[in-house]
């Protein structure tokens, strides 16, 4: 098989920091990656774009740039979350057409699913309903790309698909804690909390549940779909159903990985944002029955030990 020129564009974010060490660690002889960040092009410029792709000639892309936040952020700039996404992803999925890629994977995420829905949802109900209102914007800018990647297979016979992510978090994640998302908030905050000697204030309730996915581990899923899924529709990768965990359940393994040993106060005047968005793994599981997810505390103890070791570079 002739070797793949791959161009991973977001490759700075969580996902892309983790796919290119996967990547480097398990590529295929011959191969080249090519990972880019913002600082090689503003992706909104269709002139941008068209030059990135002009200059690398990729045969494969893996679309993970995206304007992206935790529930606060996403609260506050709904259209901006809709109006950037939108322009990137048109400009990359047009750019990958006119470059005849030959395989595109874009990134979904959970959030794009109905709010009033019966759970736990599966790729089949993405289209059925309107989208929480708390990321009302962010989701519908993903829900598109589906849109997309089904008019340019239909009117062009494109292979470009997607996949649908839970919540991921991991190394070089973002730990601001103002618009990150929970698990990488709530471990600069215990950090905080037990450096300072204060209490490790939680936003919300802490009952929400989630499933979370590490980063490394949907790399090497992200390796898999790119190398030998090939359909267009949609599939979900994350854990089990019966690996989801509550806000509480996260903010106790994180108190534990930090070593915090003082007040926890759970502020329920902040949102809990949507309660719960189960969804249903079967169709990976189909596919690959076997694959072992990191246990969630282990990779929170991971997360947070690169946390620690990198605390200058992620707080600048």
């Amino acid at each position: 098989m002739a070797s793949k020129v791959i161009l991973v564009t977001g490759a700075s974010g969580l996902v892309g920091s983790a796919v290119q060490k996967v990547a480097l660690e398990e590529h295929d002889v011959g191969d080249k990656w090519v990972f880019v960040s913002s600082k090689d092009a503003n992706l909104e410029s269709e002139a941008e774009t068209m030059a990135l792709f002009e200059k690398h000639k990729p045969t494969h892309v893996i679309h993970l740039a995206a304007m992206v936040g935790g529930l606060f952020r996403n609260l506050k700039f709904n259209l901006d979350f809709f109006r950037v996404n939108m322009r990137i992803n048109d400009n990359v999925l047009h750019c990958c057409f006119k470059y005849n890629v030959k395989k595109c994977v874009s990134c979904l995420s959970t959030s794009m699913f109905p709010a009033k829905t019966i759970y736990p949802v599966d790729e089949t109900m993405m289209h059925q309903g309107v989208p929480h209102e708390s990321e009302y914007g962010f989701a519908f800018s993903k829900l598109m790309i589906d849109v997309m990647n089904n008019c340019y297979h239909r009117q062009h016979n494109c292979n470009f698909t997607s996949v649908i992510l839970s919540n991921v978090f991991g190394p070089h994640d973002n730990f601001n804690l103002e618009d990150g998302h929970v698990i990488p908030g709530l471990i600069n905050k215990a950090y905080h909390s037990k450096r300072d000697n204060l209490p490790f204030v939680i936003w919300g309730t802490g009952s929400p549940r989630r499933q979370f996915i590490y980063s490394l581990d949907l790399a090497r899923l992200f390796m898999w779909v790119l190398r030998e899924y090939d359909e267009i529709s949609p599939i979900i990768l994350t854990v089990d159903e019966e690996d989801e965990v509550s806000v509480k359940d996260v903010a106790e393994m994180v108190i534990e990985a930090i070593g915090f040993q003082g007040e926890v106060i759970y502020d329920t005047s902040k949102s809990d944002g949507q309660f719960r968005r189960t969804v249903n793994n079967a169709k990976l599981r189909k596919y690959l029955p076997d694959f072992k997810f990191t246990p969630t505390k282990q990779a929170i103890k991971e997360t947070v030990d690169w946390f620690i070791e990198n605390y200058d570079v992620v707080n600048k």
